[in-house]
């Protein structure tokens, strides 16, 4: 059946705002594999709406020629809220301005919710457990609240995804290679999607302690698994990931149709869309350990002049960075060395200039067996506000929007 599209409305912060979530569907409704894919809920982070405007050009001609097997859900964007929020020339899309939060933290767990509704109901037929657990899911998202613009973008968001089984959530880093995050059981879709896609690092965590919107999805199904001993009464599950399409910069054509072309390899391996992918494509890397994170911190104050490109190969006590001070009288004698502490590929970090400030992290290390995966941070915030991925570590910074000139560093900010 051809695409449609509709306009659901968000609650109004205020008299003469409007702002709505536009959604593409594509399919018989209810149709399975269903696909959910949405871009840019992190507003400030572009690169996946250029990939999945070229999607919906991929989809459109398979449905045309009615190849669409399953069913997909599109949002071209995740979050008008945040793409509406500027300062001084920049958007400012990763939190909410009115002290909502990340965007991309602390989403309902319908787990609790989901269970009430399940009480008593489920038996031994897995494909009656699984639709069972979908319809629960599916009410207990339908019960959140939704008093505020925010609450109401979350609510219909999940509304939307909740019952999928795979959930794609769009994002891009600063500087940056493509990795993915995914749960640890998800290993082998997030390394054939990673093959489809050739990203060169995978990130497997644990149950997310500030729940992210991929772990949103998938980890109420591995919660009621556990919790009821449930694994072969309840084959299904959601496939949820988060795919960081390289940096805010990489916005380019040729990215997006080859992102969108690999997208789409991987719809028709599932068989969301009819057709032939083509061999299984390898993985370029090794799924690694979100959990095996090491963090280094800054020395003091300055600015980072890093010593590698992302894509570099580095080993244990390299060089990675030189923190400059630029109070010393004597330049010769303002840098501090920043060393490697794991061995690894360097394929993430927030710009090529950084602010610091005393004691910030700077660096994380992805420990994969005797390689890991080094991603570089910076910009702190207290370390009460935000924990790590998947790790529940206090964590200092986080990824922030484009600061390309700001590279100057202050003393630390109160809580």
């Amino acid at each position: 059946m051809p695409r449609t599209t509709e306009e659901i409305a968000l609650a109004n912060p205020s008299p003469g705002t409007r702002r709505s979530l536009k959604v593409h569907r594509y399919g018989r409704p209810g149709a399975r594999p269903r696909a959910y894919f949405h871009a840019a809920l992190h507003a400030d982070e572009w690169p996946g709406l250029l990939t999945l405007n070229h999607l919906i050009g991929l989809l459109d001609a398979a449905d045309a020629e009615g190849r669409i097997a399953g069913e997909i859900v599109l949002l071209p964007y995740a979050n008008p809220i945040g793409l509406s929020q500027h300062h001084h020339g920049y958007n400012t899309g990763r939190f909410a301005a009115d002290g909502g939060g990340n965007f991309n933290r602390h989403w309902p767990d319908l787990t609790d919710a989901a269970m009430e509704k399940l009480d008593g109901k489920l038996g031994n037929d897995p494909a009656a457990n699984e639709e069972l657990v979908r319809a629960a899911l599916k009410a207990a998202a339908g019960d959140l609240p939704r008093r505020t613009e925010l609450e109401t973008l979350k609510a219909t968001l999940l509304s939307l995804s909740t019952g999928a089984d795979m959930v794609f959530d769009v994002h891009c880093d600063s500087v940056s290679m493509m990795h993915l995050y995914a749960h640890k059981s998800h290993c082998d879709e997030a390394m054939a999607l990673a093959g489809d896609l050739q990203s060169p690092a995978v990130l497997l965590e644990d149950d997310a302690d500030d729940v992210p919107f991929d772990s949103a999805n998938a980890a109420p199904w591995i919660r009621i698994k556990r919790r009821l001993g449930l694994n072969e009464a309840l084959p299904g599950g959601c496939f949820a990931v988060t795919v960081e399409l390289r940096g805010h910069n990489d916005v380019l054509d040729d990215l997006a149709r080859s992102d969108a072309a690999g997208l789409f390899r991987f719809l028709m391996r599932r068989g969301v869309v009819a057709g032939d992918p083509g061999p299984l494509v390898e993985a370029p890397c090794a799924a690694t350990p979100l959990a095996g994170v090491d963090v280094l911190q800054a020395p003091g104050p300055g600015i980072v002049a890093w010593r590698h490109e992302i894509g570099t190969r580095v080993e244990v006590g390299e060089l990675m960075a030189e923190l400059v001070d630029i109070e010393a009288d004597d330049p010769a004698g303002a840098r501090t060395p920043i060393h490697a502490r794991a061995s690894g590929l360097f394929f993430a970090r927030m710009g090529s200039q950084a602010r610091q400030r005393p004691a910030s992290s700077l660096q994380k290390a992805f420990r994969c067996m005797s390689e890991g995966l080094f991603i570089c941070l910076s910009r702190p915030y207290p370390a009460a506000r935000f924990r790590n991925r998947g790790t529940g570590v206090p964590r200092r910074i986080c990824r922030l929007t484009r600061e390309s000139s700001s590279i100057m560093a202050f003393g630390p900010r109160h809580p």
